[in-house]
């Protein structure tokens, strides 16, 4: 790639970066060229099993409490709800509201890019749906034909 290129629309790789310094390696190089594509650094985020889960809940529910949350997705463990949330928060895609009284009460929202985000989750969803029973045979089918 050439210095000062772009690799996705609006996304510029500084390569001039990644050149510099002692401590760069070609395998520091490659990381940091995977850690700056787009694409790699938002899917990572939704990689895990529960992120998509909250934000549909969210935006079906509108704000909740963390316990509603749990209640809501009861697979899910107080720690691992609270990673998660953590995370969405730190892409501002869930704002946690922290209200001084007692016992605490804290709630969380989708924000406006939180919301952005929906209708391309609600295709993904769609598309899930619509697809899974073909998915199901198939898996099936490779399962009995494929070598262990």
């Amino acid at each position: 790639m050439q210095e000062g290129t772009k690799r996705w629309p609006g996304y510029p790789v500084e390569t001039k970066m990644i050149n510099k310094g002692p401590g760069m390696t070609e395998k520091n190089k490659k990381k940091f060229r995977q850690e700056a594509c787009p694409i790699r650094n938002v899917l990572d985020r939704f990689g895990d099993k529960w992120s998509i889960l909250i934000l549909l809940t969210l935006n079906e529910h509108g704000t909740m409490r963390f316990n509603e949350l749990r209640t809501e997705m009861e697979d899910i463990s107080q720690k691992m709800l609270t990673v998660t949330l953590r995370t969405l928060e730190a892409d501002n895609l869930v704002q946690r509201t922290m209200y001084p009284e007692i016992p605490p009460r804290v709630e969380y929202t989708l924000t406006e890019r939180g919301r952005s985000l929906m209708p391309h989750i609600e295709g993904l969803t769609g598309w899930a749906v619509e697809n899974m029973p073909q998915i199901l045979r198939s898996r099936k089918k490779y399962a009995g034909t494929s070598p262990v």
